[in-house]
């Protein structure tokens, strides 16, 4: 059975390095709409909420678009900074699969179809965050903001897809090969 703590120094440990590379690969980006930009570093919110946990993913999500904006733009925009958090969030719902074990590599093909479903899911709803942020705290436009949305959503869920879901299958099948070493006594 997996007893989870909610903070443990592996979990604060994962959740600085996931945040400094969050906030610094947000800075490699393509932009694709107004304000709106494809940004590998969405992966790392589905690799560090999958391996840490929700709270991990939030907390990476958070500080490391808090982080970005402080860096690019001077200032934070919390909608959008919501937004990833809800993403990484969504992505560590996984663990509350009590047979999902990426320690062991133990993962099965409903474990990957969940993965995607909270990548939507989670993406939906940070989206209807970022929305409401966005129209009624900042005052933006509704038709650009569900423009932005839409296009943000795509391009996250590819990232997701294409980077941040195989590199757990890659974590999960390097975990599967070592847990099965033993150690010989001479």
């Amino acid at each position: 059975m997996k007893t989870t703590q909610w903070f443990t120094t592996k979990k604060v440990v994962a959740i600085g390095i996931g945040a400094a590379l969050y906030g610094v690969l947000s800075v490699a980006m393509v932009p694709i709409g107004p304000n709106v930009s494809l940004r590998i570093a969405i992966a790392l919110l589905t690799i560090f909420g999958v391996m840490y946990g929700p709270l991990v993913g939030f907390l990476v999500g958070f500080i490391g678009h808090s982080l970005n904006d402080m860096m690019m733009w001077g200032s934070v925009w919390f909608s959008w900074v919501f937004l990833s958090a809800i993403i990484g969030m969504f992505a560590g719902f996984i663990n509350f699969d009590k047979t999902f074990n990426l320690a062991t590599g133990h993962i099965t093909k409903k474990h990957i179809a969940k993965m995607y479903m909270y990548a939507i899911v989670g993406m939906v709803v940070a989206g209807i965050v970022a929305y409401i942020g966005d129209v009624y705290f900042y005052g933006e436009p509704p038709r650009k903001v569900w423009l932005q949305i839409i296009i943000a959503t795509a391009s996250n869920f590819l990232v997701t897809v294409v980077i941040g879901i195989p590199a757990i299958l890659a974590i999960a099948a390097r975990n599967k090969k070592h847990s099965k070493l033993s150690v010989e006594n001479d």
